[in-house]
C-alpha cells in the first residue's frame, strides 16, 4: 500500500465530516469554477494546481489532504451518501477492486474521451480503473511503486560487506540469500538491525507475485493455502524472530527516529518511499543512504488512480483536471522533482527519466533503477476484501516480532481471523 505522509492527519470520522461539509466543487475567488482534489499524503501536485490555474484562468483549483484510512473512510462516507466528495479523489490500489464493484459512483470517464488514452498504461496499469468489461472508465492511473532496495553505505561499511550497489544486490538474488546478509550483519554491527520491519519484507515478497489472498479467476481467499503468501510470511517471520528487524512499524514516529539514527540499514523502498526516507534522515542522513536492486523479480509497491465522483456537478471539468494531471509532462515533472515514478511506459522510458539521479542517495541511478525494475513488474491481483485481510497477517507478523508468538503460532491465527473476518 501507498502510504505517504500527509500533511495533517484527521480521524477517519472528521474526515468524513469535512468532506460532506465542504462539498463539491462550486463557486471560487473571484467568480471561478471551484474544483477540489482529495488525496491522501502529498502526491506533489501543489505546483501542479497552480500551473494548470495558470493555463486556465477560470478555474479555482483546491487541494484536500488527508492519511491514508482517513481518506478512503471519508471516501466511502461519501460516495454512500451521494453527497460530500471532492471533484477529483485519488484511490490506492487496493481499494480499487472495490470501487470497482460500485464504479456507478463515478463518473464514466469514458464519456469524456478516457478510452483514447488506454495507451498510455501498461495493460496492468489500465485495467483496474475499468469495470464493465472495459466500457466503463472510472479511474486514471498516477504513479506507480517499482521496488529497490534501499540501504545505509555506512552500517554495510562497518559490517564488512560490499558498499558499491552493483556489489550489494549480487548478495541478494533471492529473500532467502537477503535473510543470510541479515545473518552477517548482525554478527558485525550488534547496535542497528538490518530492516525496519518484518512487515515491509513481507509486503515486498508478497508484491512478487501474481496473486496472494485471493485468486485470480473468481476472487475466492486462498491465503490461507497459497504458497506464495506462506512463503513470504515465513521469510519475513524468519527474519522477525531472529531479532534482525528495529520493530518500527512504516511511516510512524519511531520509524522516522530510527532512518534519523541510522537504526537499521536497509528498507524495501517503492520509488516514492524515497522522499519518506528523505525527509526523516535530514541533512545528516545525505550521502549515507544508496539505492540497489531488490531481491527477486522487480514488483510494485504501491500506485494510484484519480477518479470523479458521479454525484459532482462539474463532472466534465474534473475530468479535463485529471486527465491533465495524469499526462506524460506532468507525470516526467513528478519524477524528476519528487521521485514519484511514472505509471505510463512512454515516460519512464524517456531519457530525463533514465538519466535522472538523486544526490541524496550518493548519486543514485534512481531513473534506470527503477524503470528497470517496471518494466518486470507483473499484476497483482487484489481482492474486493484485500484490505480487510491484508492488515491480519501484518500484526501476525509484529506478535512474531514481539515474542508473543513463533511463525507458525502466528500464521495459524492469522488464517484464523482473515477467514472470520470474510465470513
Amino acid at each position: 500500500m501507498r502510504r505517504v505522509r500527509a500533511s495533517r492527519s484527521l480521524p477517519a470520522l472528521v474526515v468524513a465530516l469535512a468532506l460532506v461539509v465542504a462539498g463539491c466543487g462550486g463557486a471560487g475567488d473571484g467568480g471561478k469554477l471551484r474544483l477540489t482534489v482529495a488525496t491522501f499524503g502529498e502526491f506533489g501536485y501543489e505546483p501542479l494546481f497552480e500551473e494548470y490555474e495558470r493555463a486556465h484562468p477560470e478555474v479555482d483549483v483546491v487541494g484536500r489532504v488527508a492519511d491514508f484510512d482517513a481518506h478512503h473512510k471519508g471516501l466511502v462516507t461519501a460516495l454512500a451518501a451521494g453527497r460530500g466528495a471532492a471533484d477529483v479523489v485519488a484511490v490506492e490500489e487496493q481499494y480499487m477492486p472495490r470501487m470497482r464493484q460500485s464504479a456507478r459512483q463515478f463518473a464514466d470517464l469514458s464519456a469524456f474521451g478516457a478510452r483514447e488514452l488506454r495507451d498510455r498504461w501498461p495493460r496492468w496499469k489500465w485495467e483496474p480503473g475499468v469495470a464493465e468489461g472495459g466500457d466503463y472508465v472510472f479511474g486514471l492511473g498516477t504513479d506507480m511503486g517499482s521496488l529497490a532496495m534501499c540501504y545505509r553505505r555506512d552500517l554495510f561499511e562497518r559490517a564488512g560487506l560490499p558498499t558499491d550497489r552493483d556489489a550489494v544486490a549480487a548478495l541478494w538474488p533471492t529473500w532467502e540469500a537477503y535473510a543470510q546478509v541479515a545473518e552477517r550483519f548482525a554478527a558485525r554491527v550488534p547496535d542497528a538491525a538490518f530492516a525496519d520491519s518484518a512487515g515491509t519484507v513481507y509486503t515486498a515478497v508478497l508484491n512478487q507475485a501474481e496473486e496472494n489472498y485471493f485468486a485470480k479467476a473468481d476472487d475466492s481467499f486462498i491465503g490461507d493455502t497459497n504458497p506464495n503468501v506462506l512463503r513470504a510470511f515465513r521469510i519475513a517471520g524468519a527474519i522477525g524472530a531472529a531479532g534482525r528487524t528495529a520493530k518500527v512499524t512504516t511511516f510512524t514516529q519511531p520509524w522516522n527516529a530510527a532512518i534519523n539514527r541510522g537504526g537499521f540499514a536497509t528498507i524495501t523502498c517503492p520509488a516514492w518511499m524515497l522522499a519518506q526516507i528523505k525527509e526523516a534522515g535530514g541533512a545528516d542522513g545525505a550521502g549515507k543512504w544508496d539505492v540497489t536492486e531488490v531481491p527477486g523479480d522487480g514488483g510494485n509497491w504501491g500506485g494510484s488512480y484519480l477518479a470523479v465522483p458521479a454525484q459532482g456537478a462539474h463532472q466534465r471539468e474534473a475530468y479535463r483536471l485529471a486527465e491533465w494531471l495524469t499526462a506524460p509532462e506532468q507525470q516526467e515533472k513528478l519524477f524528476v522533482r519528487d521521485g514519484i515514478l511514472p505509471s505510463e511506459p512512454e515516460v519512464y522510458r524517456d531519457p530525463v527519466v533514465l538519466e535522472h539521479t538523486d544526490p541524496y542517495f550518493g548519486d543514485a541511478p534512481v531513473g534506470r533503477l527503477f524503470a528497470a525494475s517496471s518494466d518486470t513488474v507483473r499484476p497483482n491481483h487484489r481482492g474486493v476484501r484485500d484490505a480487510d485481510v491484508r492488515p491480519v497477517f501484518g500484526r501476525a507478523l509484529g506478535r512474531v516480532e514481539n515474542g508473543a508468538q513463533s511463525v507458525d503460532q502466528a500464521w495459524e491465527q492469522a488464517v484464523r481471523e482473515a477467514r472470520d473476518v470474510l465470513r
